[in-house]
């Protein structure tokens, strides 16, 4: 599996270092920019991490990066809404039977006393040495309008197919996301990201960014080699398709 990731990446992966941008038109005012990685200490974004944050502020966005504990529950639910874009990699454990997505801070007793409820309802984990967030957390915590702000959130993370339309609900314009079980090791996926945004700090809406970053690839056609698989990336997006980032 591991063999066949590296060649898949060497061989069909997009590096985002080696595109050639297309111009950029700057974003209008002073946009704000999100980029977060919640798993960056054990799954660093490397050299992803700096492509991301390139295209953004060629495009007119000041940028905020921010890893591990430096995510926190409070960070998200007071100021995601302050950015146009936020990217938010991350990704999910189970424990018994509830799906949690890391947020990257650390556990600590503080933010366990804060959110007593959250964690008696089941809402909140602290069992991995990282709080984990649910889907339950966010339909409680992101109601209507509270992230009306967010023009276009990019979610790399696994089921973010599950968050989406919670995203939606809650005003984002639209939202990339990953269908089902993703990793975000090897780098391919960050690679994918980084062309998604290159692509819409170029001027694409949504629809197209996400359609030019997925159709190069693979769509189910009968391998050339016996020993290859059909790959089709696991990016899709909810919302509406014609947003753009730079009006």
């Amino acid at each position: 599996m591991l063999l066949a990731c590296l060649l898949l990446t060497s061989i069909v992966g997009v590096n985002a270092a080696e595109v050639s941008p297309a111009p950029r038109v700057r974003a209008p005012g002073q946009n704000q920019a999100l980029v977060i990685s919640s798993l960056n200490q054990t799954i660093p974004m490397g050299i992803y991490a700096y492509n991301l944050q390139y295209y953004l502020k060629q495009a007119g966005f000041t940028v905020t990066y921010l890893t591990d504990g430096a995510v926190t529950i409070d960070f998200l639910l007071n100021n995601m809404n302050n950015y146009t874009v936020v990217i938010w990699r991350t990704n999910t454990f189970n424990w018994i039977h509830t799906t949690f997505w890391y947020v990257g801070e650390k556990i600590n007793s503080a933010t366990e006393t804060k959110y007593a409820a959250d964690f008696a309802s089941g809402w909140l984990n602290d069992k991995t040495g990282i709080f984990g967030i649910s889907a339950d957390f966010f339909n409680a915590h992101f109601g209507p309008g509270t992230l009306s702000k967010v023009k276009v959130l990019v979610f790399e993370s696994s089921y973010g197919n599950s968050l989406a339309p919670q995203f939606i609900l809650a005003g984002v314009t639209s939202v990339i996301y990953c269908n089902g079980v993703i990793s975000i090791q090897y780098g391919l996926l960050d690679d994918l990201t980084v062309q998604l945004v290159n692509y819409l700090t170029a001027g694409q809406n949504v629809y197209t960014a996400v359609y030019d970053t997925v159709s190069p690839f693979d769509q189910g056609q009968t391998p050339k080699d016996p020993i290859d698989t059909t790959y089709a990336p696991p990016f899709w997006y909810a919302g509406d398709g014609t947003a753009t980032l730079l009006n």
